[in-house]
């Protein structure tokens, strides 16, 4: 059994690798969202060669939480703790695959220069970037509050992903030889609006941390 500050510093540790997990999830996002306005095929690449490295960092901080619990055998908090942070490190994982799907589609789009790419997908990336930044707060500052806010932002995300399908569906009715630029922009609306669903799952993880009960926020 480990002493208590051997224990809370390892905690700690986790917590930084998290922020920093975090921190990847949203470069690959911001790299996914530029490559697709920019139609930059090389820039998508670098962001689905780069899920490779958050995937294996995933992997990392599972096998330090698992052998925490196995060394220390954490009751209450602290096993509340090592539990949100299994959850939370699953989500961003999740949004970065979230991410190198955007950057698969702009491959699949090509460099087409007659390609305009809505700009609401744009709105919604940085929606998602101030929700992934307040999840991160809250989580480092145990917020119950801010976590909580995170419902109402994801709203936000999810009625531009309704607009966007909307206006794509107009154009299938009258533009049906565009049927592929369609069929990636909509999926990358949709893979930005799951971005928001992981983000809010996180917020979930917070309160169950803080409060110790299961919260809906999606």
């Amino acid at each position: 059994m480990q002493t208590r500050g051997q224990f809370d510093q390892e905690l700690k540790e986790i917590d930084q690798e998290i922020v920093e997990l975090a921190n990847l999830t949203e470069k690959a996002l911001a790299n996914a969202v530029r490559a697709l306005f920019n139609q930059d095929i090389g820039l998508a690449e670098q962001v689905i060669e780069a899920d490779k490295v958050i995937d294996k960092k995933d992997l990392e901080i599972n096998d330090k939480v698992v052998l925490l619990i196995a060394k220390q055998n954490p009751v209450a908090t602290d096993l509340r703790r090592l539990i949100t942070a299994i959850k939370i490190v699953a989500d961003l994982e999740r949004m970065a695959d979230n991410a190198r799907n955007i950057a698969r589609s702009t491959i699949r789009l090509g460099e087409n220069k007659e390609v305009l790419i809505p700009n609401r997908l744009n709105t919604m990336q940085e929606t998602l970037v101030n929700m992934l930044h307040t999840a991160i707060t809250a989580f480092t500052e145990e917020d119950d509050k801010l976590a909580a806010q995170l419902s109402e932002m994801d709203d936000a995300v999810d009625r531009e992903n309704k607009l966007i399908l909307s206006e794509l569906l107009g154009e299938t009715a009258t533009n049906p030889d565009k049927i592929q630029y369609i069929m990636q922009i909509s999926l990358c609306s949709r893979y930005l609006e799951r971005f928001g669903d992981h983000i809010t799952n996180i917020g979930e993880s917070i309160l169950y941390l803080i409060k110790g009960e299961n919260y809906n926020l999606n």
